[in-house]
């Protein structure tokens, strides 16, 4: 009952939720539009996440038609896309069910995410997504404050057109300068319910060893008055559908930072993993892991090799070059 009772909200806010930004075919960035009864929107923005290193091709995902011809975007070239989960959070660290508490970052998860930056800091980035929730927030600051090109991340703010009005840039050189930040509730962690605040192990004992890995590992089970990981992954996924391959699809390289699960639900996507194995994967705080799209196809990259790490990482040619651009420019 509490599992249809969820999914019903969740499918009723989806619907009132209009969306507080656009896709602009011809620039390739993002447009503003009517912000009103937006959902779950205080603060938004946030994402990362791990794996092994291996190349793997994907399938050909579907792309999403143009809201305004209603036929595909072009394809583009190669882009970059960079999922980071954030680093440890003052919960994490407390072995506290999390969920949507917005809770920041311990200073491990501070040293995390300026050591994911490290990592991708000769990777291109244009837009970053993030969740409403400030640990995906400071990691996604934190990891682009280490990029090599100095660009500086800025929080689109679309939740009031007020908001949108008073934190316009008015230099076009600043603009330039600069990569815009778009935080997004449909990236936040899952909703743990009931179970939010509480210790893991205190509830184990509780409940049951089995009733609480039930609740956190099956695909389809809900905690009491909580998300089920289907239930997260219907509103990322379709976020990421909706609006970020868009920016991929258009030349655009993206970085997001998000959520274990959010982020799980998102590479069940793009490795077309079965409900089985989504709930056995593992991301690590901290660990950006590199995507390839071209031509229609998500190619997995794996994690690049931090500044100390003797590995060498895999570039793609157009990812060389661009390496070289930027030692040309420290030069």
């Amino acid at each position: 009952m509490a599992a249809s009772t969820s999914q019903h909200a969740l499918i009723s806010v989806k619907r009132r939720c209009a969306s507080s930004f656009g896709y602009d075919k011809k620039a390739g960035n993002v447009r503003f539009v009517s912000a009103t009864n937006c959902c779950p929107s205080s603060r938004k923005l946030g994402l990362v996440y791990a794996s092994n290193s291996q190349s793997s091709v994907i399938e050909p995902t579907q792309l999403p038609s143009s809201p305004e011809s209603g036929s595909t975007p072009k394809k583009s070239g190669e882009s970059a896309l960079i999922l980071i989960r954030h680093g440890e959070s003052l919960w994490n660290e407390k072995n506290l069910f999390t969920g949507c508490v917005d809770v920041p970052l311990t200073p491990k998860g501070v040293n995390e995410a300026i050591e994911a930056g490290k990592r991708i800091c000769n990777i291109p980035v244009d837009v970053i997504y993030t969740s409403s929730l400030i640990r995906a927030q400071m990691t996604a600051m934190l990891a682009m404050m280490q990029h090599r090109r100095k660009k500086v991340p800025i929080i689109v703010h679309n939740e009031s057109e007020r908001a949108h009005q008073w934190s316009q840039v008015y230099s076009e050189e600043t603009k330039k300068q600069s990569i815009p930040v778009i935080t997004a509730w449909q990236l936040n962690e899952r909703m743990y319910g009931e179970l939010q605040g509480l210790n893991k192990q205190e509830t184990a004992d509780r409940f049951g060893k089995d009733q609480v890995h039930e609740w956190r590992r099956s695909y389809d089970i809900p905690p009491p008055n909580g998300e089920s990981l289907e239930m997260c992954a219907e509103r990322a996924v379709s976020y990421f559908k909706d609006q970020i391959i868009p920016q991929l699809v258009a030349g655009k390289h993206v970085m997001i930072a998000a959520h274990g699960n959010s982020l799980r639900s998102i590479i069940m996507h793009l490795d077309k993993l079965t409900s089985q194995e989504v709930i056995s994967l593992e991301l690590s705080t901290g660990i950006p892991m590199l995507y390839i799209f071209k031509e229609g196809k998500f190619i997995r990259r794996g994690s690049p090799a931090g500044p100390s790490e003797a590995g060498v990482y895999a570039y793609t040619k157009n990812l060389a070059k661009y390496r070289q651009k930027l030692d040309g420019m420290v030069q």
